[in-house]
C-alpha cells in the first residue's frame, strides 16, 4: 500500500510518563557495575548519572514514578527498559469490536454472547448465511454483509468504516473470551498512554484433550511468550497477531491491506511502527484461540504462515531477512559452525579489542565491560541464531544430517534450536517432534513462497552494523540522552 495514511504519532517529549505509574523492569535488561544497562529494543548500552540510576532502582523496588522522573520514565519506555505495570480494566465506552467471520457457527455465538453489551459489529464475509442475521440479533451485533468473500482484510475494513468510536477492538469470531470486560478492559487501559497506537494480549491455544491441543496450548504459533515487549522487528517480540487486537482509529490509517490473504496483521502492526507509535505486547491478559481441526490443517496453517514472508518482504524488506545479527556475531557463530573454533576465537577477542578501546574506553574498567557486553552478547545469541536456522532451514538442516561430517554440527543446531523454542514452559516428549515438523513445515513455506516470488530476501542472512555492540548513551536525570 503506497500510503498508509496513518496519523503521525505524539512527540514523546510531550508526554512524559505521568507521577504514580508503577514500571517493571524488562526481564531482558540488564544492570552492569554501578552505572550501566544493557538491553532494549533495539538492544543498547545505557550509562546512567547518579540521580538516573537511583530512580531506575527505586522503580525496581515497586515505587511509582516521581513528579521530577516523567521525562527519564518516557524515555526507558520507549527504550523497552521498563514497561508499565498493566493497570485495572478501563470503560470499553469508547471502543468498537470489529468481529470477521464467514457464517454463524457455535463459536461465533459464544463469542457475541460474551461481548453482549459492547458495540459489536460482525461482518459477514460473503457467505450470505441466513443464520447469521438471527445470531447478531440474538447478542444485540450490528451485522455489515460483503456481497462477495474478499477475505479478512477487506471484512476488517468494512467493520472499520462501519463504526465510529476512537478504539477498535478486532477480535477474530473463534477466539474464546471468558471475561471480555476485564480482558479488553485491561487491553484499553494499555492505550491511556497516548504514544501506544496498538496493544495485543497472549494469545493461546485453548487446554483440551489430544496431542495437537495440548501442543498448541503450551507452544502456539501465535504465542509471544510470557514477558512484556514492545513490538520491534528487530526485537524479541517482532509482531502480534490481529485475532485480538485493539488499536486507535488515529493509527489505523488505510487498515489492513487487502491483496495479502495472509500475514496483513505483521503488515498493519509495522506501519503503525514505521509512523512512529508505540505497539505494546501485553501478555498478563490471555485469550485463547483454537487450534486447527485436523493435522493436515494444522500443516497447510503453518506452511502459509512460511508462504506470507515473500510478499511481506517486497513491502518490509530486510525485516524479513531469516537471521537479523551484527557481523561479530555471525562471524563468531559462522566460525564455529563452520568447524573453526579458532577462527570464532579470533573474532570474538577483535571484537572485545574494539568494544574496549571504542565505544567502551570512557569507562571504568572497560576490559569487564567489554567481556559482559560482547561476550555475554555473542553467547546469549547461540539460542535466538539457532532457533532462526531451524525456523527457515530446517529441511537443509535435516539433510545435513544425512552428510558424515556435518551430522554433528546439524544435529547440534536442530536440538539448540528447538530447545530454545520449548523453554520456559511444560514440555512433553512429543512437543520435541511436533515443534520440528511445525518448524518444517514453515520453512518449506519460506522456500515455496521465495521460489514463487523469484526472491532471496527471505533466505538471506542479515549482518546489522553494531561497531559498538549497541550504543553508549549518557542519560541524564532529566531523560534527555546524548548518543
Amino acid at each position: 500500500m503506497a500510503d498508509s495514511g496513518v496519523a503521525p504519532s505524539p512527540d514523546p517529549h510531550d508526554h512524559p510518563i505521568p507521577a504514580g505509574t508503577v514500571l517493571e523492569t524488562d526481564p531482558r535488561a540488564r544492570v552492569i557495575g554501578a552505572d550501566l544497562v544493557a538491553g532494549g529494543q533495539p538492544w543498547r548500552l545505557l550509562r546512567l548519572p547518579a540521580a538516573s540510576r537511583a530512580a531506575l532502582e527505586r522503580w525496581r523496588s515497586g515505587l511509582p514514578v516521581a513528579p521530577d522522573e516523567g521525562a527519564l520514565a518516557r524515555v526507558m519506555v520507549e527504550r523497552g527498559l521498563v514497561h508499565p505495570r498493566p493497570a485495572a480494566p478501563v470503560p470499553l465506552d469508547d471502543v468498537d469490536v470489529v468481529v470477521p467471520t464467514r457464517g454463524a457457527s457455535d463459536a461465533l455465538a459464544g463469542l457475541l454472547s460474551a461481548l453482549r453489551g459492547l458495540a459489536v459489529t460482525v461482518v459477514d464475509d460473503g457467505s450470505h448465511d441466513p443464520d447469521l442475521a438471527a445470531t447478531c440479533a440474538a447478542a444485540g451485533a450490528a451485522l455489515v454483509t460483503l456481497e462477495r468473500h474478499e477475505g479478512p482484510s477487506a471484512a476488517r475494513n468494512a467493520g472499520v468504516a462501519a463504526t465510529r468510536r476512537p478504539v477498535v477492538a478486532f477480535v477474530d469470531d473463534d477466539v474464546i473470551l471468558a471475561d471480555p470486560g476485564d480482558a479488553l478492559g485491561r487491553l484499553r487501559a494499555a492505550l491511556e498512554d497516548p504514544r501506544v497506537g496498538a496493544v495485543a494480549p497472549r494469545v493461546v491455544g485453548p487446554a483440551g484433550p489430544g496431542l495437537r491441543a495440548g501442543y498448541e496450548h503450551r507452544h502456539g504459533a501465535l504465542d509471544q511468550g510470557e514477558a512484556p515487549a514492545l513490538v520491534d522487528p528487530r526485537g524479541p517480540v517482532t509482531f502480534v497477531p490481529s485475532a485480538c487486537l485493539l488499536v486507535r482509529r488515529d493509527a489505523l490509517g488505510t487498515g489492513f491491506d487487502p491483496t495479502l490473504a495472509i500475514g496483513e496483521d505483521v503488515d498493519l502492526v509495522w506501519r503503525v511502527l514505521d509512523a512512529g507509535w508505540l505497539v505494546r505486547y501485553l501478555p498478563s491478559v490471555v485469550v485463547a484461540h483454537p487450534a486447527r481441526p485436523s493435522w493436515r490443517a494444522w500443516w497447510r496453517q503453518r506452511r502459509v504462515y512460511g508462504l506470507t514472508s515473500a510478499p511481506l518482504a517486497e513491502r518490509h524488506g530486510e525485516r524479513l531477512a531469516p537471521i537479523r545479527a551484527d557481523r561479530w556475531t555471525l562471524a563468531a557463530w559462522g566460525g564455529l559452525l563452520a568447524g573453526s573454533p579458532s577462527l570464532a576465537a579470533s573474532v570474538l577477542a577483535r571484537a572485545l579489542e574494539r568494544a574496549r578501546r571504542g565505544p567502551l574506553a570512557g569507562l571504568e574498567h572497560p576490559e569487564r565491560v567489554a567481556v559482559a557486553v560482547v561476550g555475554g552478547n555473542v553467547a546469549r545469541a547461540a539460542g535466538p541464531l539457532a532457533r532462526a536456522m531451524v525456523r527457515t532451514y530446517g529441511p537443509a538442516l535435516l539433510v545435513a544430517t544425512l552428510h558424515p561430517r556435518l551430522r554433528r554440527r546439524a544435529l547440534a543446531v536442530l536440538a539448540l534450536g528447538l530447545a530454545w523454542r520449548l523453554r520456559g514452559g511444560r514440555v512433553r516428549p512429543l512437543d520435541v517432534p511436533l515443534a520440528l515438523l511445525d518448524d518444517l513445515a514453515y520453512g518449506l513455506g519460506v522456500l515455496e513462497g521465495a521460489w514463487r516470488h523469484r526472491s532471496l530476501q527471505t533466505l538471506t542472512p542479515r549482518a546489522t552494523p553494531s561497531p559498538s555492540w549497541g550504543e553508549v548513551l549518557g542519560l541524564a536525570a532529566g531523560g534527555s540522552a546524548d548518543p
